[in-house]
């Protein structure tokens, strides 16, 4: 099998899936990085050989010799140069969230269906083990018909991962409602079927919006920015983003189009790391411990009780031989693009859902920053819901 020809667009944190990519003799190879950072078209270079790299993405996107692109770039520019892309021919994969409003949400989604080019979303998630598993037995009727679906994202590094470059910028990202929670919606999503109708949501910046340890405006960022051990409790943190305006702390109320009721919160200062999602139907509830290897999902659905920590049924997330940072998704999102982008045909990402869950995302944070008021989501225009759910077919 001839290896596809890719090009990366960006080399920062979402760089890994470059790496993950280049299979030269395998069916895929990096043959170029854009990146506007020097220090990081060095990274590039070191790290996926053989590589060229360059500084304008106009570059890569017009260079015959790039079949597909992958677009790792900064949230707040997916669309244009996503759109660029599609125009260009080039099949897209575009990293999550699609990108940070719902107006350009649908460019994107426009513009793949005008073109035709096939345009894929990086929501991960749906290829972890645990969530795999919990939609497995959600599908089999462990716990009857979803009714409610409750989510909690206990984001441990915080501090570091967000509060220190463009994610702490409302410009860049909408806010970390959107950008963090992207996942978690299209997830929540996923398990409970439908799409959030009407979001109510409340949030602040209550602990890293008061640090004066920030950085100054064109400083990069410490070279301990982030440390598997260190930089607990939150105050210790330094060197954060110059500027800071995004919420800390979120709590979202929805209804979906199918009459789910659910809930989301996201907090940004716990000192542990994982997503609890608890699924309940009206026969049963599920819920994971743990959301990587040697976590647990356990569904109480024989009989009513008090508190009881065994489960009716217990079932445990398998370990991976890769990238166990992502639970092993990774490889797996990266495997199903390339078929895509080879045979077309649907995925288990979606544009359609991206779309959706930055939209319930958006619309929550103008809830929150307007004093809690109900904002109904808007519904994707039905021609491009129709397209994308045939696979990107006419």
């Amino acid at each position: 099998m001839t290896d596809l020809r890719l090009g990366a667009l960006g080399f920062g944190l979402r760089g890994s899936l470059a790496r993950i990519v280049h299979r030269p003799g395998r069916g895929s190879r990096v043959t170029v990085v854009a990146e506007h950072d020097p220090a990081l078209r060095d990274r590039a270079a070191d790290r996926i050989p053989g590589v060229r790299t360059v500084e304008d993405h106009r570059k890569v996107v017009d260079d015959p010799d790039v079949d597909a692109v992958l677009v790792l770039t900064p949230d707040h520019t997916h669309a244009d140069i996503a759109c660029e892309a599609l125009r260009a021919g080039k099949p897209v994969f575009v990293e999550k969230p699609l990108d940070i409003t719902i107006d350009r949400c649908d460019l994107i989604l426009r513009t793949g269906f005008e073109t035709g080019t096939r345009l894929y979303v990086g929501h991960n998630m749906r290829h972890m083990p645990v969530i795999r598993m919990m939609r497995d037995l959600v599908l089999r009727g462990d716990i009857g018909t979803v009714k409610t679906v409750w989510v909690r994202h206990f984001v441990g590094y915080g501090g570091d991962w967000y509060f220190k470059d463009w994610h702490a910028e409302r410009r860049c990202t909408t806010g970390l409602l959107l950008q963090k929670g992207a996942h978690d919606l299209d997830v929540l999503h996923w398990l409970a079927g439908g799409y959030t109708r009407q979001v109510q949501a409340f949030g602040d910046l209550m602990v890293y919006g008061g640090s004066p340890h920030r950085r100054s405006p064109g400083e990069p960022k410490a070279d301990d920015w982030y440390t598997e051990d260190g930089h607990w409790p939150p105050h210790t943190q330094r060197a954060l983003n110059p500027v800071i305006d995004v919420e800390d702390v979120s709590i979202v109320n929805m209804r979906l189009d199918n009459g789910v009721l659910a809930a989301y919160q996201q907090c940004h200062f716990t000192p542990d790391y994982w997503r609890n999602y608890t699924v309940i139907g009206d026969a049963g509830r599920l819920e994971n411990f743990g959301d990587g290897p040697g976590g647990v999902v356990k569904v109480w659905n024989f009989r009513r009780s008090g508190y009881r920590a065994e489960a009716d049924a217990e079932y445990l997330i398998p370990d991976v031989e890769q990238d166990a940072e992502h639970g092993g998704a990774d490889p797996l999102l990266i495997d199903e693009f390339l078929r895509f982008v080879r045979e077309g045909g649907r995925t288990d990402t979606s544009p359609v859902a991206a779309r959706m869950a930055v939209a319930a995302g958006f619309r929550a944070t103008e809830s929150l920053r307007g004093g809690g008021v109900p904002h109904e989501v808007p519904p994707l225009d039905a021609e491009l819901v129709a397209y994308f759910e045939r696979g990107q077919t006419r």
